[in-house]
């Protein structure tokens, strides 16, 4: 079992990646996940020059690998953003494209639950939306009707990811979001 570790973005990469279904597929994928994921608290705490104690803690904790998962905001491209956060110690970061909220729209089966209905045919650009994910977000559920309101990023996704059974696996599955298919495929080799 080879153990890594995760620096993100934020709180809602570090629930994503905490919940219970990803450490099951990591597990059946041969990946132990050191805890606890290591929140940088924003992009721009994971340039390289504000990492290395991230990368120390991590492997203090026994991480033979560590990996990055952050959003792509209004860059240009994953690799712009590769480029500008590569640490020598670090194996890969995942680029969310857009925000991580893109993973969400992309997993139809959660977004039903979320909106309480099976007629919700899903998104079918979760990384092309217009405007950021989350403003997509909001705007299904007022299509819906949704009573229950979205709350704050973090609240959703522990929603997203206790209640309505988020699954980056499912992500993954969908046609139009390649950046949490990467991240599936990566640990599925």
């Amino acid at each position: 079992m080879v153990k890594i570790g995760f620096i993100v973005e934020g709180d809602c990469e570090k629930l994503v990646v905490e919940a219970q279904n990803f450490r099951d597929f990591l597990k059946h994928n041969g990946f132990e996940l050191v805890t606890p994921v290591i929140n940088a608290e924003g992009g721009g705490n994971l340039l390289p020059h504000n990492i290395e104690p991230f990368v120390q803690q991590l492997q203090g904790k026994g991480a033979d690998k560590i990996f990055v998962l952050t959003d792509l905001e209004n860059d240009d491209s994953p690799e712009i953003v590769r480029k500008r956060i590569k640490h020598e110690k670090t194996e890969f970061a995942f680029i969310a494209v857009k925000a991580l909220e893109a993973w969400f729209l992309a997993d139809t089966e959660a977004m039903r639950k979320f909106l309480k209905t099976e007629t919700f045919g899903g998104e079918r650009q979760p990384e092309n939306t217009e405007g950021m994910p989350w403003d997509k977000l909001s705007e299904i559920a007022k299509e819906m009707e949704v009573k229950q309101g979205r709350g704050s990023k973090v609240s959703f996704a522990k929603k997203m990811v206790k209640h309505w059974g988020f699954s980056i696996e499912n992500a993954a599955k969908h046609e139009n979001c390649p950046s949490a298919k990467e991240l599936v495929e990566y640990f599925s080799r």
